[in-house]
């Protein structure tokens, strides 16, 4: 087999996506772009397509895997890669994603292949930026849902879209403005954000991308969060302390904290489950709490060697000598925030000084209002 790079594009905004690759494909002689439609799933069938810059080369069907369209899409990708990369005469294979289609599951589909992924894009208009990131509807609802069982909507889909990629292939929308630019450059700041009109997209699509290391970058133990930032009327407030939440007082404040910023994500700790880090990820109005396992804190010292460096990197530049890396550390990014009020309100759902003088043993009996959301 040659060597083959494969470069994934994705991103709700189906025209910038499409024209990013349509860029790839003039500006890498000998790219081609692999694009399996989702949309006829409900016949099914997902329909591929294989084209370079002068038009379509290859169609064909892949019938669904387990009544599942982005199974399918998994089941018929690898091998058509494998296909070109024997071939010979393909230099980049370019992944179009269908619009739901998250990168981190495609990536590494193609690398457990045992195929080369050099670059991950995900393309955007900052014109719809917000109007994704606040539309909490089903990706059913919008006719964008990958499988049946799919439940995600499309605010969190298109927030992961945008963060996974360390590669923004940026569409020049005139109807785009200095706030819109501004909320792009603070939701993801380490990303690289090319033009797709006369950026240099073939150099980030060959650049090289490490899989493992984007995966530990999104657990949210490890993940750099962006720092505090205000301009173009845009704020990124970041929240860190180190005492831990009342469950029910934050349980009751969960509707306006979800509410309060087009982006709010981060790790968290409750009284009353000391020892589990658990995730926050919000957009759209809506809320996802999940475990994310225990905080290192609670773990054995011979357990940290089973750990990957890079979890116990983060705990060690979070670490405190009373309670090792269990925090809160939480960050809001919006236009417009009201940096004062969610202060306040974040605060007003810590323990009091009398209750955390109290104690672990008592702070675990506190009422566990969390068990429902957390399905315990």
């Amino acid at each position: 087999m040659s060597d083959l790079s494969v470069a994934i594009v994705g991103g709700l905004h189906s025209d910038a996506r499409k024209a990013a690759v349509a860029r790839l494909l003039v500006d890498v002689p000998g790219s081609v772009a692999l694009h399996h439609d989702l949309t006829t799933a409900a016949a099914g069938t997902v329909v591929r397509t294989v084209r370079d810059a002068d038009g379509i080369r290859d169609a064909g069907e892949a019938p669904l895997v387990n009544d599942c369209a982005c199974c399918a899409l998994r089941e018929d990708l690898v091998p058509e890669l494998r296909r070109l990369a024997d071939a010979g005469d393909t230099r980049l294979a370019v992944v179009e994603l269908w619009d739901s289609v998250e990168p981190k599951a495609m990536a590494e589909v193609v690398t457990a292949g045992g195929l080369t992924v050099t670059g991950v894009l995900t393309a955007v208009d900052p014109a719809l930026l917000l109007p994704y990131l606040g539309n909490g509807d089903d990706l059913a609802e919008a006719g964008l849902a990958a499988a049946a069982t799919d439940q995600r909507t499309v605010a969190d889909t298109f927030a992961r879209q945008l963060e996974y990629a360390p590669v923004l292939a940026v569409a020049e929308s005139g109807d785009a403005d200095d706030e819109d630019r501004e909320l792009l450059a603070q939701l993801h700041p380490t990303a690289r954000r090319i033009p797709i009109g006369h950026g240099d997209l073939a150099g980030a699509a060959l650049a090289g991308f490490d899989v493992e290391a984007a995966a530990a970058a999104q657990h949210p133990a490890c993940a750099l969060l962006p720092a505090e930032a205000d301009a173009h009327g845009v704020s990124t407030f970041v929240w860190h302390r180190r005492r831990p939440f009342h469950p029910e007082r934050l349980y009751q404040a969960l509707e306006d904290l979800t509410c309060a910023a087009a982006r709010s994500r981060g790790r968290f700790w409750l009284a009353d489950k000391p020892d589990t880090l658990l995730h926050w990820d919000a957009a759209g109005g809506a809320l996802c709490v999940e475990s994310a396992g225990p905080w290192l804190a609670s773990l054995p010292d011979a357990a940290w060697e089973m750990l990957p460096p890079v979890r116990r990197a983060a705990a060690a530049l979070d670490w405190h000598p009373e309670h090792g890396d269990c925090c809160q550390h939480l960050v809001f990014t919006s236009p417009g925030l009201d940096r004062d009020n969610l202060r306040r309100l974040l605060e007003s759902c810590l323990l009091t000084d009398a209750e955390y003088a109290a104690g672990r043993d008592a702070w675990k009996r506190l009422p566990p209002a969390f068990d429902t959301l957390l399905e315990v």
